[in-house]
């Protein structure tokens, strides 16, 4: 393999989501502040379209659902850090009235059949919904809990900063996807990874984790220093929510991994190919470099 050398004058193309757990990551990177980073040219783009970007093999760097790794890693490598997992951060099931809902035949809203959220939702729709549930629409995030409210679906599948403003809409939460997989598995939430193209090469790959690392710990250093770039791509989100949601999904598992980390990827995408959701990994399939 043909090892690249980043070029200044020729920029990474990099794309990630608006929400304030990935500006917050690479705030410091984005903005040159990372000594000895490569340049990024920053695309934003919701979770769906990022995933069909690694689908079909654009861009160098993405933030992606670690449930479409399986279709992805033979072009890309799945970095070791910046990505979001965690716990008691799970996708939630919303519906308009109330705990007792029964989803079997139901129409349900999701943001993707390529996410986490949608892989813990069928796992977890397994063992629950026995006759199973109906239809399933893609659409993105932010326009899941209006269509709940309005009845134009039965039920939805949120992600991010809806843990924290579902009620706002009058809806009720009616599982959470998250707590299910944790009181299963005893693991932490696979949310968010973030791989890079293989062609890059391996010391091209071992800089961006350290970049990355280094842009989440200067976030972490002075958390002021970002606030512009998060609030600036919040989507008018309350600033004291986008603080919950950097809360929640940067932590430790965003610097690095680790075995629990890893644990939970192949626990995921393991349990999920046993129900025919995602093609088997190989065994070397997430391995670094």
């Amino acid at each position: 393999m043909t090892e690249t050398t980043p070029d200044p004058s020729n920029p990474l193309r990099i794309a990630f989501s608006p929400c304030p757990n990935d500006t917050f990551v690479f705030d410091a990177w984005a903005h040159g502040r990372v000594p000895g980073a490569p340049a990024l040219d920053v695309t934003f783009a919701d979770i769906d379209i990022t995933n069909g970007m690694a689908e079909r093999g654009e861009l160098d760097v993405l933030k992606v659902s670690y449930a479409v790794l399986p279709w992805v890693l033979d072009e890309y490598a799945l970095l070791p850090c910046g990505g979001a997992l965690g716990r008691g951060c799970g996708p939630l099931v919303l519906t308009k009235d109330g705990a007792d809902t029964d989803l079997t035949g139901r129409t349900v809203a999701v943001p993707s059949e390529r996410s986490t959220a949608y892989l813990l939702f069928r796992l977890w729709a397994a063992e629950v919904v026995p006759g199973g549930v109906g239809e399933i629409v893609v659409m993105p995030f932010d326009e899941i809990m209006p269509a709940v409210r309005d009845g134009k679906v039965d039920a939805g599948l949120v992600i991010h900063e809806a843990r924290f403003t579902y009620q706002n809409y009058g809806l009720h939460n009616l599982a959470d996807m998250g707590r299910h997989w944790e009181e299963t598995t005893g693991l932490p939430i696979p949310l968010g990874a973030i791989i890079a193209k293989r062609s890059l090469g391996a010391d091209t790959l071992k800089l961006l984790a350290d970049s990355v690392r280094t842009s989440v710990r200067m976030a972490w250093d002075d958390p002021e220093a970002s606030r512009p770039y998060v609030l600036e791509h919040a989507q008018e989100m309350d600033p004291a929510v986008a603080d919950q949601h950097i809360g929640l999904y940067v932590n430790e598992f965003t610097a690095d991994l680790g075995e629990d980390g890893y644990a939970a990827i192949r626990g995921l995408l393991t349990r999920a190919a046993a129900e025919g959701l995602v093609p088997p990994l190989g065994p070397d399939a997430l391995s670094f470099v």
